[in-house]
């Protein structure tokens, strides 16, 4: 199905941040945008902050004077409901109450054309349960934008049980003509974003419940070594604790009480204290002075070794022999097809972590956490047996010094932190998948476009391999005992059949 043409009029229900970022995208494409807002003077409100917002644009070159003008002419506030009778396509977003829209979207039935697309912008409720209030819910669906909507790329198209395919297509379609990168979704808890980023925040709390590492330790190689813009901490500052702990409760919930969604007692806590991040001046940082302060431990520096000894394949880590060749380390390797790969230097024997404890393997063992590259990652995090001799963590430490990173150690948690974060939410993206809520594509598109991860979960799995993913989940399950680790029943078929997910 193509895309709705310029001529059919947008109308844009709710003026707060989401509904005039959605009536800008709108306008920009060339459409005639109805806004309505129930609260006195917030349409005008609105459409004020879209120009200023476009003006600043203008003085960085990104738009032209004129371009901006016929942005703000084709932007029209209304008074009433019933004015958006002429809309082909409407879009709502207002409150997450499933009652109040329900009623929005009977009204509108009553006003607008019989084939006139509804939509909502919910992030949280059930598509085909809103339909379900409807006379012709084939003509309902989720049109999912990301805030703010005039940057972010990602819609997610979200099915109910009764809407039709065509009205998903032509939402799809126009939702490219705008500019964006849409996603086809069915009606599912958290759709794809929402419910694969959980682990991203509860994997973090959980090592901080644990004492594993502290907040901006955390951060920091989440960051620096896994790849990601933000740490997890100071993601949830700036979403607000309240509202990515009312997600996470709502994802709960919806899973009947799943234990994969379980929340943070240490989040609870936050928002009970009124520490909501950001907006409120402290949460898990302190922003009273502008900022956070971050005090990152890292190691001092120690002596390079000249010599280190490979057994066995590296698997994904093989990237780290010709850095250490390059940084003037000789290096050996012994039975290369040997799949329990492992470097020694010293007499410190060095391993990916595969969700095990490094004190399980005893001696000088030392787990070291994935990286999304570890030519270009800045720090590395160690994870020691406790029977490590200083001698070992000094030759360890010293090697990752001489490929020119940081290296910080932390307590023996299972997984560590970047590996544990990225199996979970590859595991996540694959039982999405497996339940039929998207498609692999869908999933990577997702959490790059709507979320801004460095690589979609399901490319960073066929990247680390399943069979890691697999071994480290399976690992995770019988240390800690939670089924939250359970495997997803295709990683175990990728990793049973040596299949990638590239679709």
């Amino acid at each position: 199905m193509s895309a709705l043409s310029k001529d059919v009029q947008i109308a844009v229900i709710g003026a707060g941040t989401m509904g005039a970022g959605i009536a800008q995208v709108a306008a920009q494409a060339g459409h005639s945008v109805l806004l309505f807002d129930a609260a006195e003077g917030a349409t005008e409100t609105g459409i004020e902050k879209i120009g200023n917002g476009l003006s600043r644009l203008v003085e960085r070159g990104k738009f032209t004077p004129e371009e901006v003008a016929g942005t703000l002419s084709r932007l029209n506030p209304v008074a009433r409901l019933e004015d958006l009778s002429p809309a082909g396509l409407v879009i709502e977003a207002i409150v997450e109450d499933l009652a109040v829209k329900q009623n929005l979207f009977q009204n509108l039935e009553n006003i607008c054309g019989d084939d006139c697309i509804l939509a909502t912008n919910t992030s949280s409720l059930s598509i085909t349960a809103i339909g379900n209030a409807l006379s012709r819910p084939g003509n309902f669906a989720g049109m999912h934008f990301f805030n703010p909507a005039q940057v972010m790329k990602l819609v997610e198209v979200v099915s109910g049980s009764t809407t039709s395919s065509e009205i998903a297509e032509v939402i799809f379609s126009t939702s490219e003509a705008w500019g964006k990168k849409p996603v086809y979704a069915t009606s599912a808890p958290g759709f794809i974003v929402n419910r694969v980023a959980r682990p991203f925040y509860a994997e973090a709390l959980r090592v901080l419940e644990e004492g594993g590492a502290d907040i901006g330790m955390i951060d920091a190689i989440i960051k620096e070594s896994a790849g990601f813009r933000m740490g997890p901490f100071e993601l949830m500052d700036m979403i607000g604790n309240d509202v990515n702990l009312a997600v996470t409760k709502s994802v709960f919930e919806s899973f009947f009480y799943d234990p994969r969604y379980r929340p943070s007692l240490i989040q609870e806590d936050l928002v009970a204290a009124g520490r909501l991040g950001r907006k409120s001046g402290s949460g898990y940082y302190d922003y009273a002075n502008g900022g956070p302060v971050r005090d990152v431990k890292t190691c001092e520096q120690t002596d390079f070794p000249d010599f280190v000894s490979v057994h066995g394949n590296l698997g994904i880590t093989a990237t780290l022999v010709p850095l250490m060749e390059a940084a003037g380390i000789k290096v050996e390797i012994e039975n290369p097809k040997n799949p329990d790969g492992s470097i020694h230097v010293g007499s410190a024997e060095l391993r990916l972590t595969d969700g095990s404890l490094a004190t399980e393997r005893g001696g000088n063992s030392i787990y070291f956490d994935l990286a999304l590259d570890y030519e270009k990652a800045t720090r590395v995090a160690l994870a020691l047996a406790d029977q490590c001799e200083k001698s070992a963590v000094d030759s360890a430490i010293g090697l990752f010094q001489a490929l020119d990173k940081s290296v910080s150690i932390i307590d023996d948690v299972p997984g560590m932190l970047a590996m544990r974060t990225v199996c979970m939410l590859a595991n996540e993206g694959a039982d999405v998948v497996n339940q039929l809520v998207c498609n692999e594509e869908a999933v990577d598109i997702a959490m790059c476009y709507g979320a801004n991860y460095p690589k979609g979960p399901l490319e960073w799995a066929d990247m680390i391999g399943p069979e890691h993913i697999e071994k480290t989940l399976d690992n995770l399950a019988r240390v800690y005992g939670d089924p939250r680790y359970r495997c997803s029943p295709l990683i175990r078929l990728k990793a049973r059949t040596g299949n990638r997910f590239r679709y």
